[in-house]
């Protein structure tokens, strides 16, 4: 599935017959059994990143599949191989297609317990937070962690890794998510549509990790409840002007995350996954001929029954049987 040009979904993606790609040296040829959307891909679908993507282009950058071919010198990995993995952010061919060719050094076993498409639900999101959390924050044992929008397809994961490294974790999401996010491991949830969060948390003693996924004003207003050394982390690229003068007064460290692939971060969230501690939360599935509509639903718009954006993650299969 082509992207053929920028804006809106409906007119956005045209399917297209394109050679079977071949893996050179160190190199995977996959067969892709499910793939997902991101806001990085409706970023990337609206024109965001023009500057990095020449159209025609396939986009998209989760993939669990099988492996059908290897290059010379990829030895870590034979035909059948079940993989999951993240595809280089703006660097060759995307994963919206039904074969796709990789480094073997950035994919990993899939969990055997995740089906295709649960696992490329997991990829993108999972490997994002590792680094926000693990390797960014460096989330300890007995801290407090404030995820905003924990009923997200990034919030979902991002509590249950705070809650897997020790963390207390408290989190905003509308009334009628507060058990879902309980679920998952949240041990306080906030209802950000019925007043301001910030006296919440700063009544419970303030948060040592805040994790951005909603952009706005939230860098600004995170040292209003950040404890002394606390550690801010965003994936978002806020376009408005942030001030962050009150920072300094709490000494607080600020993260911004563009995420990168790699094969450590996989076998990592596999061992979460393996040990019962880590799940993905799909939402939705739609086949790969309907990638417009996984787009619109993202965006916030309805499916033809009239129900709304999902919780966690819309997954695309790519091959029926996933």
């Amino acid at each position: 599935m082509e992207l053929v040009s920028f804006g809106g979904a409906d007119t956005a993606f045209a399917a297209r017959e394109l050679p079977r790609p071949a893996p050179g040296p160190g190199q995977v040829l996959v067969q892709v059994m499910a793939t997902s959307v991101n806001p990085l891909d409706l970023q990337t679908r609206r024109g965001d990143y023009r500057d990095q993507v020449a159209l025609p282009a396939v986009i998209g950058n989760d993939v669990s599949g099988v492996v059908v071919e290897t290059g010379p010198g990829a030895d870590d990995f034979q035909p059948g191989d079940e993989v999951w993995y993240l595809a280089p952010v703006f660097a060759g061919q995307g994963t919206y297609a039904e074969f796709h060719v990789v480094n073997q050094a950035l994919i990993a076993r899939k969990p055997t317990r995740l089906s295709h498409v649960e696992a490329a639900g997991l990829v993108l999101v999972g490997v994002t937070m590792w680094e926000a959390l693990v390797e960014r924050a460096a989330v300890r044992a007995g801290e407090r962690v404030l995820v905003h929008g924990g009923a997200g397809g990034v919030g979902s994961v991002a509590i249950q890794i705070a809650k897997a490294l020790g963390a207390e974790v408290v989190t905003t999401a509308r009334a009628r998510d507060h058990e879902f996010v309980t679920e998952l491991g949240a041990d306080t949830a906030i209802d950000f549509s019925a007043g301001d969060y910030a006296p919440q948390v700063r009544a419970m003693g303030g948060a040592d990790v805040v994790l951005d996924t909603i952009g706005r004003d939230t860098l600004t207003r995170s040292p209003e409840i950040l404890a002394d050394r606390g550690r801010v982390v965003s994936i978002v690229d806020t376009p408005e002007p942030q001030n962050l003068l009150a920072a300094w007064g709490v000494n607080a460290t600020y993260h911004f995350i563009f995420v990168s692939p790699g094969r450590a971060k996989l076998e990592a969230l596999g061992r979460l996954v393996d040990q019962g501690k880590l799940r993905p939360v799909i939402g939705a599935v739609h086949p790969l001929a309907d990638i417009a509509q996984a787009h619109a639903l993202l965006e916030g718009g309805s499916t033809a029954e009239g129900r709304s954006r999902p919780r966690g993650k819309i997954a695309i299969a790519v091959h029926p049987l996933t």
